[in-house]
């Protein structure tokens, strides 16, 4: 092992919405963390593992910061906080239209009290003009942040020197997890997400926010995976909704996420998708712990 390895882990935080899963999705080179335009899409913490001979830099993705409506959101919260105790380095990430609102602040205030190096990054740079973005970096400079670093994510293609500034800042480490990992979590959580990610992306209003998904198998054969899987809601009224006229919402959230897994899989792969209804389960902390919101 390399006697200058350098090895660490890194936070991304912010506001819902401000391209903290595309970051991370940017930098690993994969789709780890589901995308969606519509806030709260992440729920939580997500660990993306990038290694090479030198370094081993373990990204963490976190929900958006949130005032607490329901003790899913505390859940989500206490991830975010976990996160951060266990940082060697902190992005914040901020969108440079609307920096700064009240939770920019607050959030900004919170890291100010954290002993780690910590980067600004504000991403949206291509739809604010020069002298919004310049605003932006002098408020930012209050905040002492070791780097701030005007973007657009979406815009970026070579994160190279980026990597490098942020390896610069992790200790010196031997690895944490084997070098070939992208992620610690199982490939059961990963389907959870996708399919999730189709369900934020096919509904309006309150159905996102009042699912989730389990799977409940997950059987890895030679040629094929087959996944059964729940999508769990809060009211009936709303299964008829997800099974659209004639079943043809389900079977695109099906096919599509299908599809998805078989990226990384490579196998042909077969989703039964069940849907089952819990009451309030965004309020039960029993619900949250049996759904794997630990």
């Amino acid at each position: 092992m390399n006697c200058n390895y350098r090895a660490g882990f890194v936070s991304i935080v912010g506001k819902p919405n401000v391209g903290k899963s595309t970051l991370m999705n940017k930098l690993l080179g994969e789709k780890l963390s589901i995308i969606s335009p519509k806030p709260q899409t992440t729920r939580q913490q997500i660990k993306g593992i990038i290694s090479d001979d030198n370094r081993q830099i373990i990204l963490m993705d976190t929900p958006g910061f949130v005032e607490a409506r329901y003790e899913l959101h505390n859940k989500m919260l206490e991830y975010i906080n976990n996160s951060l105790k266990d940082s060697d380095v902190v992005i914040f990430m901020t969108d440079a239209k609307k920096f700064p609102t009240d939770y920019d602040k607050q959030i900004c205030e919170n890291l100010k009290r954290l002993s780690v190096p910590k980067i600004a990054m504000l991403n949206k740079i291509d739809i604010s003009d020069e002298i919004t973005v310049e605003k932006k970096i002098g408020l930012l400079k209050e905040y002492d942040f070791e780097k701030i670093i005007p973007i657009s994510i979406l815009k970026t293609s070579d994160f190279t020197l980026f990597l490098d500034e942020l390896t610069e800042l992790l200790p010196s480490n031997p690895p944490f997890y084997s070098t070939d990992e992208i992620s610690d979590m199982p490939m059961r959580f990963f389907v959870q997400e996708i399919i999730r990610e189709q369900i934020f992306l096919n509904f309006d209003d309150e159905i996102p926010y009042a699912s989730t998904v389990v799977v409940e198998q997950y059987h890895d054969f030679p040629n094929k995976v087959v996944i059964a899987a729940n999508i769990w809601l809060e009211k009936k009224s709303q299964k008829p909704i997800v099974i659209g006229k004639g079943g043809k919402k389900i079977k695109a959230i099906r096919i599509t996420a299908e599809k998805e897994v078989h990226k990384i899989v490579e196998k042909r792969v077969k989703i039964d998708l069940w849907i089952k209804i819990k009451p309030n389960w965004r309020k039960k902390q029993n619900a949250l712990k049996e759904f794997g919101y630990r």
